[in-house]
């Protein structure tokens, strides 16, 4: 596997996903009011403007506003800095690190910026298959989902060498 000893992927991968999951959510923004639906594929998958003030299927949604603002924000900057000192280490692993890096990076500064902006995360995705719905999605939740995927893969493709003794 070739390593990745530039940081252009994953800086690349964390623009790219920020300026799609902003200019989409500014687009739902300005086309649909709060909870309206539009069917794209009938019995499956609609566009929709909600805004999730919890977690990944609103956990914590019902927290004190201040203190769950307090926690995202944490521990999204948290997250984005683990994975900036991280990357050092897994570039070696080969690219697919970098791509996974960069993909779940740019997901959790999307989120974090509507979370600074609006206190709520945009989200508009939604899959449902007769009347049981996924929860509804954004395009930075789609980066982080696969970029996670991206690294399990790669641990799983080409485990890190154990270290010498």
């Amino acid at each position: 596997m070739k390593k990745c000893e530039s940081p252009i992927i994953p800086l690349a991968w964390l623009l790219v996903v920020v300026i799609l999951d902003q200019a989409t959510k500014a687009l739902i923004m300005a086309q649909f009011a709060m909870f309206e639906l539009q069917p794209v594929i009938p019995g499956l998958f609609n566009l929709t403007y909600l805004t999730n003030t919890g977690a990944a299927f609103g956990i914590l949604a019902g927290a004190q506003t201040v203190w769950r603002q307090v926690f995202f924000v944490a521990v999204a900057v948290a997250a984005i800095l683990v994975l900036f000192f991280s990357y050092r280490q897994f570039r070696r692993q080969g690219r697919i690190f970098a791509h996974a890096i960069g993909l779940i990076a740019g997901g959790a500064v999307g989120n974090l910026i509507d979370r600074l902006r609006f206190g709520a995360v945009v989200d508009f995705l939604d899959f449902y298959l007769g009347t049981h719905h996924w929860p509804a999605f954004n395009v930075a939740d789609s980066a982080i989902t696969i970029g996670v995927g991206l690294f399990i893969l790669g641990s799983i493709l080409h485990p890190a060498e154990e270290s010498e003794k």
